[in-house]
């Protein structure tokens, strides 16, 4: 499937690293950990990190109840939000030329606050997006705690996605420029595990959690 280009989420400058398809939306969005969220408040805009799950063509946003940014989506249907993940930086022949190799997808949607079964699932998501298998090793949440978290429903009503990947695009001119050019790349990728100091040393991660170091995003 392919999210419909409109003037919303037309990508205009660069336009041939567009992407609109569904696959690549949700490739970007399963890749990310933090979703850049925005919204308006008072007449001014605002921009918020938030943790977050897909489920389908639905995301969850996860924050405390009473936080500023669940009450404003609450409140204010219309919600974008942006993932970036950076992949280099490109050193060209000039700095005008210089860049970065990225994956970035912009969603459109509306935003609802969910409660009841359906926030025990949208949790459930969000875990299982940032700590795979971690739900199966842990104690339950109390009900207190899933009623002092807040999530927001998102219905991903319009996307599209930007990639821009490879060595510098130069000048002509520039080609035979005495100065190195190509590509710095960059991960982020999850480290050794650090024991918590009151575990006890004889306890070992779950093959769940060991499976995970390494983990690239």
């Amino acid at each position: 499937m392919t999210f419909e280009i409109s003037p919303t989420n037309r990508v205009r400058q660069l336009s041939e690293k567009a992407r609109y398809d569904e696959e690549s939306v949700h490739a970007i969005l399963d890749a990310g950990l933090v979703a850049q969220v925005a919204f308006v408040q008072e007449g001014k805009p605002v921009v918020v990190p938030m943790i977050y799950g897909r489920d389908g063509n639905r995301l969850y946003l996860h924050g405390a109840r009473k936080a500023r940014v669940i009450r404003m989506l609450e409140a204010g249907p219309s919600v974008c939000l942006n993932v970036t993940l950076l992949d280099g930086i490109v050193y060209a022949r000039s700095l005008f030329n210089s860049s970065m190799n990225y994956r970035s997808v912009t969603v459109h949607g509306t935003a609802t606050l969910i409660e009841g079964d359906e926030r025990v699932h949208a949790l459930s998501v969000i875990s299982e997006h940032l700590m795979p298998g971690r739900s199966e090793e842990v104690r339950p949440s109390h009900e207190k705690e899933i009623l002092m978290t807040g999530v927001i429903q998102v219905e991903i009503e319009s996307a599209s996605a930007k990639i821009s990947m490879g060595p510098p695009d130069d000048e002509d001119e520039d080609m035979d420029a005495p100065v190195w050019a190509g590509v710095m790349p960059l991960r982020l990728k999850a480290g050794a595990l650090i024991r918590d100091p009151e575990v006890p040393e004889d306890m070992l991660p779950t093959p769940h959690m060991q499976s995970q170091t390494g983990r690239s995003f």
